[in-house]
């Protein structure tokens, strides 16, 4: 068997037969459809998701600048961002309800469309920085503007996005076209005056971090105290003061004295949504840290470890690579904590460190198929998660542009697809199901037809109602529950 290496595998151990598991969860049957009693965003439902909208080209040929690399809601849902490989930033606006149709909610349309990141190079390293967008986080509104952070591998920018419908005019020394008039000419004063003009949005850069990364950074969290917030790469995790741009303060560094000795990796980290003072990190080797910030400056010592036992008889070769946690979430109300690793989405109670209340298999079907995963490096996909309104479900990507639900109250899931095939409004989305082995039903998809290079790394859910955004490749979709 021909094995690759790459940076991404080099900690990982030796190669042993694989297991087979199969895990099927039955669905109930309503009429035509398919159906699953989700809690909503605002309460328990009968949830059927139609859908909405799809933004982006239909071509078959991706151009790699297209490619969607983040999803994000704002605080109140009305805005949605996306960022891409081209470090474009693109914001959606959710229109007004229909007053006519009082049960239709509103389309999100193009708001604002602006170059966030350009391509750069290290002269010192001679190393390419890409321009690609890897995290957006929107800043809670406090006026008429709206804030947000983004970043691509190395530099972090603070934008405002302002609307602008009046122009002054009347102005003394200045004509109407911006020529300057001779003052000399000047015998009578005008006061200036605002006239309305078209809705013209713009973005503009108000702060740009740089410099503080050495490694490429894969998250960013705003802290509770809304004037602070965390930058985390590979090695270390900075503190950042929304105001100060040329200084931030490592709170967190696991690089070794010597590079032959690292044995894991910083993969995402969080700040705690209600208490300032708290924040987590994962790690490649499957660990969450949960440090305290009243404890020291430097964060080297964590006051919970959140770590679950691996079971001996499921260990192989790609046991590590699989256990490395790609995304950690809070839940809204800041008792629980959501991570992604390869195969599952587990939740934690942050009382409860030895093990997770809850795991749901992703795609356990895919356990066989591991060795060619390795070979295609989609074994080392980052798929993220996110959360309801109410915390009561949660949300993932998988492969063949599957996206999957698991509700906590009533345990059950459902997988749907995000497909130009259904793409008339208010269609309701028929649940999938994948065969692993055996016979295989009608309705069904096996797995070995399963197309690995669509794939549903980004999602995200409207902090207030049943609207989600799913990310195919250079596509955004947006669906949303069916109004009995």
């Amino acid at each position: 068997m021909f094995l690759k290496f790459s940076l991404r595998s080099v900690f990982y151990g030796s190669l042993t037969l694989l297991t087979l598991l199969q895990a099927f969860v039955p669905l109930k049957k309503n009429s035509d459809f398919w159906y699953l009693r989700f809690s909503g965003a605002g309460g328990g439902n009968d949830i059927q998701w139609c859908f909405s909208q799809v933004k982006g080209a239909v071509d078959d040929d991706v151009a790699e600048a297209d490619i969607i690399s983040t999803v994000e809601f704002n605080h109140s849902g009305e805005l949605l961002a996306t960022g891409d490989k081209g470090g474009r930033v693109v914001i959606f606006q959710q229109e007004q309800e229909n007053k006519i149709q009082s049960h239709s909610r509103g389309e999100y349309n193009v708001y604002s469309t602006f170059q966030s990141h350009e391509p750069e190079f290290d002269y010192l390293k001679s190393l390419e920085i890409e321009e690609k967008i890897n995290k957006i986080r929107w800043l809670p509104q406090k006026n008429a503007a709206q804030f947000l952070l983004s970043t691509n591998d190395k530099t972090i920018k603070l934008w405002k996005i302002s609307e602008r419908d009046k122009r002054p005019e009347g102005y003394n020394l200045k004509e109407e076209d911006g020529r300057y008039r001779d003052p000399t000419t000047v015998t009578t004063l005008r006061v200036p005056v605002f006239r309305p003009m078209d809705l013209m949005v713009e973005a503009s850069p108000r702060r740009i971090f740089a410099n503080a990364h050495t490694y490429h950074i894969n998250s960013i969290s705003i802290n509770s105290d809304y004037e602070t917030y965390l930058s985390a790469d590979d090695l270390r995790i900075n503190l950042w003061h929304l105001e100060i741009t040329d200084r931030s303060f490592n709170i967190v560094d696991i690089k070794p004295a010597n590079m032959e000795e690292l044995t894991e990796v910083i993969t995402a980290a969080e700040f705690h949504p209600n208490s300032c003072n708290t924040f987590v990190y994962s790690s490649s080797k499957g660990t969450i840290r949960l440090c305290d910030m009243r404890a020291s400056a430097l964060c080297d010592r964590h006051s919970k470890l959140f770590e679950e036992p691996e079971d001996p008889s499921n260990r192989s070769f790609f046991s590590e690579i699989i256990s490395s946690i790609s995304d950690v979430k809070f839940s809204h109300s800041g008792r629980y904590m959501m991570t992604r690793d390869y195969l599952s989405v587990k939740i934690w109670d942050l009382n409860m460190e030895n093990r997770p209340v809850e795991t749901y298999q992703v795609h356990e079907y895919l356990r066989s198929k591991l060795c060619s995963l390795y070979e295609n490096d989609c074994i080392f996909d980052k798929f993220e998660c996110c959360w309801n309104g109410s915390d009561s479900v949660v949300m993932t990507g998988s492969y063949n542009n599957f996206f999957r639900m698991f509700d906590r109250n009533t345990k059950r899931d459902i997988t749907l697809e995000a497909s130009r095939e259904n793409n008339k409004p208010r269609t309701v989305l028929k649940p999938r199901k994948v065969c692993a082995s055996g016979k295989r039903k009608k309705d069904e998809i096996s797995v070995d037809s399963l197309d690995f290079n669509k794939k549903i790394l980004h999602t995200a859910w409207h902090p207030k109602e049943n609207i989600i955004a799913v990310a195919t490749t250079n596509n955004l979709y947006i669906f949303q529950d069916k109004v009995n």
